[in-house]
C-alpha cells in the first residue's frame, strides 16, 4: 500500500463518485479504478460497494477512511516539517560566545535579526573561550563562534567573519594609583599585578603587545577566559584589568576605567561557522547576519 492508494481512496470516499474523484486528482477513471481495486486487493475484500448512481463504503472502507485520513495527515505534516528544516524554519542554533560579542552588540543584533526572520528556532548560548569554541564547531557541538582575534591565530579551517573592533583600556578598583590618571601607557604597567584576557590559559597575546621587557617587569600575571572574571578581580583590587573598552559597560561597585594609550590596542570580533554546514536553521542564521537589523520600531 502507498500513499497514493490512500489519497485515491479517500478521494472517491469524499465525492462518492469515480468520475469526480478522477477530476479532482486529475488522474483518468480507469487509472483510479485500477489503484482502488489494488488497495482492495491489499485489504483482502472490498471497500466500496458500487451502484449505477452512485459509489458508498462498506464497513471496512468506513473503519479504512477514518485511518487513511490520519495517514495522509501525518504524512502531510512530516512533508511540512522537513521542508521547514531545511528552510531553516525549525531546529535549534547552538552559539558559543565571548564577552566582548555581547558588549559590542554584535550578537545581541544578529540574534534580534535571525529571531525576527525565524522565531520557532530555538537559540541555545554558552560564553565559552575561543579555543573552545573551535573546538565545538570542529567536533560538532557548536555550530556559530563569536571569538575575539587577539590570540586565535587557527581557526581550523572555519569559515570567518571579521566584525566590529574595538580598543582596551584598563580597569583598575578606584582607590588604585592609577584611578587618577586621564590615561594609561604600557610603561604605566611595570610592576602592576596585569589580569589579561586569554584566548586559552597559554595565550599571552595581550602581553606581548605590551612588550616583553614591561611584560617581564610585571609582579604577577593572571590569565582569565571571561571579561567579567577579570572585572570581578580588578574591582577586589587584585590588580589592573586589560579588557575590551566596551566593558565600562558594565558598572561593578568600586571599579573604574582609563583608556590605554601608546600601544596597538585594536581587537576585532570574528563570527566562526562551518563552511559545509548542513543545518538549515545555522545556513539560515548565518545569512541572516549579513542582513540590516529589523527597525526598532516595527
Amino acid at each position: 500500500m502507498e500513499l497514493r492508494h490512500l489519497r485515491y481512496f479517500v478521494a472517491v470516499a469524499e465525492e462518492c463518485h469515480f468520475g469526480r474523484a478522477a477530476a479532482r486528482l486529475h488522474v483518468t477513471q480507469s487509472t483510479l479504478s485500477t489503484q482502488v481495486k489494488a488497495l482492495e486487493r491489499e485489504v483482502g475484500g472490498p471497500v466500496f460497494v458500487r451502484t449505477s448512481r452512485r459509489v458508498e463504503l462498506t464497513e471496512a472502507g468506513d473503519l479504512l477512511l477514518l485511518e487513511a485520513r490520519r495517514a495522509l495527515a501525518q504524512a502531510d505534516r512530516a512533508l511540512d516539517v522537513a521542508r521547514r528544516s531545511v528552510r531553516g524554519e525549525t531546529g535549534a542554533v547552538r552559539i558559543g560566545f565571548s564577552g566582548i560579542a555581547v558588549l559590542e552588540g554584535i550578537l545581541s543584533g544578529d540574534l534580534r535579526r535571525f529571531h525576527r526572520a525565524h522565531p520557532a528556532v530555538e537559540l541555545h548560548l554558552t560564553e565559552l573561550p575561543p579555543s573552545a569554541q573551535v573546538q565545538g564547531l570542529q567536533d560538532g557541538t557548536l555550530d556559530i563562534g563569536y571569538s575575539p582575534d587577539n590570540g586565535l591565530h587557527d581557526t581550523g579551517g572555519l569559515a570567518v567573519t571579521r566584525g566590529a573592533r574595538t580598543n582596551l583600556s584598563v580597569a583598575v578598583r578606584h582607590d588604585h594609583a592609577l584611578a587618577s590618571a586621564a590615561s594609561v601607557t604600557p610603561g604605566d604597567l611595570e610592576g602592576e599585578n596585569l589580569i589579561v584576557y586569554a584566548t586559552d590559559m597559554g595565550d599571552q597575546s595581550v602581553l606581548d603587545r605590551l612588550g616583553a621587557a614591561r611584560a617581564e617587569h610585571a609582579t604577577h600575571v593572571h590569565l582569565v577566559t571571561s571579561t567579567l572574571g577579570a572585572l570581578a578581580l580588578a574591582s577586589a583590587g587584585v590588580g589592573v584589568a586589560l579588557v575590551p573598552a566596551a566593558s565600562e559597560r558594565i558598572t561593578l561597585p568600586e571599579l573604574v576605567h582609563r583608556p590605554l594609550q601608546g600601544m596597538a590596542t585594536d581587537v576585532e570580533v570574528m563570527r566562526l561557522s562551518r563552511p559545509d554546514e548542513l543545518s538549515g536553521s545555522v545556513r539560515a542564521f548565518v545569512r541572516s547576519c549579513a542582513e540590516p537589523l529589523p527597525d526598532p520600531d516595527r
